[in-house]
């Protein structure tokens, strides 16, 4: 008999037991759960028609009181490419569009670049969605905190003395500490919000107007900046 230890037998490699998985969370007011799921199964109806869909799976609601429903879908897709294939369409928008009448909030989770932990507390109109902007967004979000974060430590540093006689070794990683904590609680979270219009979920298709001004906020804040610390160095 063949097991996963041993896969003598079996048909297919490793990968063919693993799926990309997509978990949301929806909070239905008490009374609309009929109307949800015909909503539900209009969005599931679409997935099917995409590449590399297997399953749906919607556990029963969690009644958590104060007229509050949660229900749980889980979604799965072959790869992490045509997740994202479905997760990024015009019919998945348009869908989830129509069902903002349906349900009072939604959030899940999707990690692919490692900076979306920045941006996972992006929220607006009762929503919360922790799925990261698109990677190129969350680069120049960075960079725009990261960038005069550095500079300013270093000039701060450098004018009371701090670390300068260290071993480079450890004054980098207390640097770096030091940098990632005011990244993480003080300037990441202000640059979301002020680029929160620009910012939006990877699955929200945003007009392009809007993203050639936040790319242009960004790259003349940075190049304003930049004069500036010019100027004063």
């Amino acid at each position: 008999m063949a097991s996963l230890d041993n896969p003598q037998g079996a048909q297919g490699s490793h990968d063919d037991y693993f799926y990309s998985t997509f978990v949301v969370e929806y909070i239905v007011p008490r009374g609309h759960e009929a109307i949800f799921r015909q909503w539900y199964e209009r969005l599931t109806r679409a997935a099917r028609g995409f590449e590399g869909y297997t399953r749906t799976d919607l556990c029963p609601p969690l009644d958590c009181g104060d007229g509050v429903v949660k229900w749980y879908s889980i979604v799965h897709f072959r790869t992490p490419k045509e997740l994202n294939r479905w997760l990024k369409s015009s019919d998945h928008a348009e869908i989830f569009e129509q069902g903002r009448d349906t349900f009072l909030a939604y959030r899940y989770k999707s990690f692919s670049t490692g900076l979306e932990g920045w941006f996972s507390s992006h929220t607006g109109g009762g929503e919360q969605s922790s799925l990261g902007p698109p990677p190129w967004k969350q680069v120049l979000a960075v960079v725009l905190g990261l960038y005069p974060t550095i500079v300013i430590q270093g000039m701060v540093f450098s004018a009371l003395g701090i670390m300068q006689t260290w071993p480079m070794p450890t004054s980098l990683v207390i640097n770096n500490l030091i940098t990632s904590s005011i990244l993480t609680w003080v300037v990441m979270p202000r640059v979301s919000r002020v680029l929160s219009f620009w910012l939006r979920p990877a699955y929200r298709l945003t007009a392009l107007q809007t993203n050639i001004i936040g790319a242009g906020l960004v790259l003349t804040a940075l190049a304003l900046m930049a004069s500036l610390f010019n100027y004063l160095a």
